[in-house]
């Protein structure tokens, strides 16, 4: 590895977002660190670059100080990735959640402060908004969790806004709106909606909508989340620093539109899919409504500007599961 590059590290490098970072910044010259315990992440997701001369894994769990220490070492930037998501894990677990990503959170910021890191910035999410029912969602009104996970995610944002201000260490936190695209894991009881109901209509088999499909998201497609980091993370404006940002496109789709996108854009491939049913069950315990976000601040302070729609996304994700994993 060369020594007068930048260095990076991910955690949970080896995820959906974490990998497709990890494959991103390698692209663009820096060195790049994956930590992960493999606990969501996949082999399969480093497969592409693993024998980079700029790439470095380590197994380890952000659980465990010493893993994290071992991870800081050298490193100049934190993308700090690794968490445990979904709010029906966290509902059926709190206590592994809260390990994760409250104190594994804490144990990153610690080693990262100590190893004098430039920026820490990290994965933070839109369920901190809560039952607060203004939209769009605005980074400094936010209503009370409604969930374990969101609390967590909550908390990091409160314990890395200390860590700014006590010891100096630059943050900027991502406020993810359902983000999805290339190398999502579209299995497990956990998976996001769009891989599996993408997986479930390449089967011809009905996706199931919890409730009657008028919720909304702000999907988010990853080459904006990427974008996001990486002016995130080299900004040089100091009025951006120590801060959260809503990471989104900044439009929101109904779930009922989803599947109607989903079959269209399938349809390409096999046009069977056009006629496959769409059946309703219960709404999801911990579920908001509706999720839109207001991007101004993070176009202000960062000049984002996300390059693809939902819709210009789902075709190239569409695409990209129908190649490998049909």
């Amino acid at each position: 590895m060369a020594n007068n590059k930048e260095k990076v590290l991910i955690t949970g490098g080896a995820g959906f977002i974490g990998s497709n970072l990890c494959e991103y910044f390698l692209s663009k010259g820096y060195a790049v660190v994956c930590l992960d315990n493999f606990a969501t992440g996949h082999r399969h997701n480093l497969a592409a670059f693993q024998a980079h001369e700029d790439f470095t894994l380590i197994e380890g769990d952000i659980r465990n100080p010493a893993d994290c220490e071992r991870a800081v070492n050298g490193v100049d930037y934190v993308l700090h990735q690794a968490a445990l998501g979904s709010v029906p894990r966290s509902i059926k677990d709190p206590v592994t959640t809260n390990d994760v990503n409250v104190s594994g959170f804490l144990n990153m910021l610690v080693a990262s402060r100590d190893a004098k890191v430039k920026r820490f910035v990290y994965a933070a999410s839109s369920s901190t908004y809560g039952d607060s029912e203004g939209l769009p969602k605005v980074e400094d009104k936010i209503g009370k969790p409604l969930s374990p996970y969101a609390i967590t995610k909550y908390v990091n944002e409160l314990y890395a806004e200390i860590f700014s201000r006590t010891y100096g260490l630059e943050t900027i936190g991502l406020r993810y709106f359902n983000v999805f695209g290339r190398k999502q894991d579209p299995n497990g009881a956990y998976a996001a909606v769009i891989p599996k109901f993408v997986m479930q209509l390449m089967a011809h088999e009905s996706p199931i909508i919890n409730g009657d499909g008028n919720y909304s998201r702000d999907f988010t497609y990853i080459d904006n989340v990427i974008q996001m980091n990486e002016r995130a993370m080299t900004s040089q404006n100091p009025e951006a620093i120590n801060t959260v940002y809503n990471t989104a496109f900044g439009d929101r789709t109904t779930l009922n539109d989803l599947v109607g996108f989903l079959k269209e854009f399938l349809s390409a491939f096999d046009s069977k899919i056009a006629d496959v049913p769409v059946v309703h069950g219960p709404n999801r315990a911990g579920d908001i409504p509706h999720s839109l976000a207001s991007i101004e601040k993070g176009r202000r302070l960062l000049g984002y500007e996300p390059q693809f729609s939902m819709q210009d996304g789902l075709r190239e994700a569409v695409a990209w599961y129908w190649e490998n994993l049909k």
